[in-house]
């Protein structure tokens, strides 16, 4: 398959996307920051989320609406207000995609509503996120296939059943795109949650690219993931972890994603396919073997004996599964230590 004009699968390098979320801290100049960091950084794509505090959630005060566990980054904060300050505003989105095309980045967004849907139609992106807490929003999951642009839904927390649905409805609704995206719904997330041994059972199960979600720090899980079969890879991206955010506590600074553009890369490259024997680029290491060469000067008639026949390198003579089968046996003409054993050295 492909977004745009880039190959995804087994036989390319990973596709990475930075994730800005709400990493530009309310400045638009920030957010086009970067865009610039990610593009140099060697990311693939950029993604954005597409919603209001009004399209998330209500504005109230009463239980479910705050934020009430302590080991959550945002114990105690109102759900809407949160979202109104992590909401990337709508009138940003044109002047991001413009940068990040500029630089040859892709730029798409995760909807979170039919309406954010119809402005991302408006703006013509390659593809859609379904972020993992919507993956059960069959309707929305319906709306985004209906456009028939590539779809990538995070699975965090669903069911193998709930996926099963989530699918079916993306390609009964024209979905022939489609990426799955291992997720541990927490942030940050730990490698013990991450369960990466998924990543192959997703691909054998639904017939489609997989990849990862990441929100573990670090690059180890996703490279761990890439030889498992991932082809995509999410990772939150932020200029410093320093300045805050709501997210920036589980995001990669520029030089961890280059680090992380290098690393996968390297893994995809390791992964190869299946082989036994040399490769070419080993050819020139066969000199290295160890092989059979006379060990002292030896005049014709000799017998070759433990104290005459080595094996040792380099790699020119008989193959030392042949020592035994060679004592005792005598040669045909003269031979100075350190020439190889040969079949046309026998008398």
């Amino acid at each position: 398959m492909k977004i745009a004009d880039r190959a995804l699968g087994l036989g390319v390098k990973p596709y990475l996307i930075a994730e800005m979320s709400g990493n530009h801290n309310r400045s638009l100049d920030r957010a086009l920051e970067i865009v610039d960091a990610a593009a140099h950084a060697g990311a693939d794509a950029l993604k954005l989320q597409t919603y209001t505090a009004e399209t998330m959630t209500l504005d109230v005060r009463v239980p479910g609406f705050v934020i009430d566990d302590p080991g959550s980054l945002w114990a105690g904060r109102q759900l809407h207000d949160l979202y109104d300050e992590a909401h990337t505003p709508w009138e940003w989105h044109g002047p991001i995609m413009a940068r990040a095309a500029s630089h040859g980045l892709h730029c798409f967004s995760t909807p979170f509503d039919d309406t954010a849907v119809d402005f991302l139609e408006s703006l013509d992106v390659p593809a859609y996120k379904i972020a993992s807490f919507e993956c059960t929003d069959l309707p929305l999951i319906r709306k985004v296939a209906r456009t028939g642009k590539p779809m990538i839904i995070s699975t965090g927390m669903a069911t193998c059943g709930e996926i099963d649905e989530a699918v079916r409805t993306a390609r009964d609704a024209g979905c022939r795109d489609l990426v799955l995206l291992k997720c541990t719904s927490t942030y940050p997330a730990t490698p013990e949650n991450s369960n990466l041994r998924t990543i192959p059972n997703l691909r054998d199960a639904f017939g489609c690219e997989v990849g990862l979600s990441d929100h573990t720090m670090g690059c180890g899980v996703a490279v761990a993931a890439v030889a498992l079969g991932a082809t995509v890879i999410e990772k939150h991206f932020t200029l410093r972890r320093a300045d805050g955010g709501v997210d920036s506590a589980f995001s990669l600074e520029p030089q961890e994603f280059a680090a992380l553009r290098v690393e996968t890369e390297r893994a995809w490259q390791g992964l190869g396919h299946v082989s036994y024997g040399g490769t070419a680029a080993e050819e020139k290491s066969r000199v290295f073997r160890r092989t059979l060469y006379i060990a002292r000067d030896m005049k014709a008639g000799d017998v070759l004996s433990e104290a005459t026949l080595r094996i040792v390198r380099p790699g020119f003579g008989m193959a030392p599964k042949y020592y035994d089968t060679m004592l005792g046996k005598r040669i045909n003409r003269d031979a100075p230590a350190g020439t190889p054993l040969t079949w046309d050295l026998l008398a």
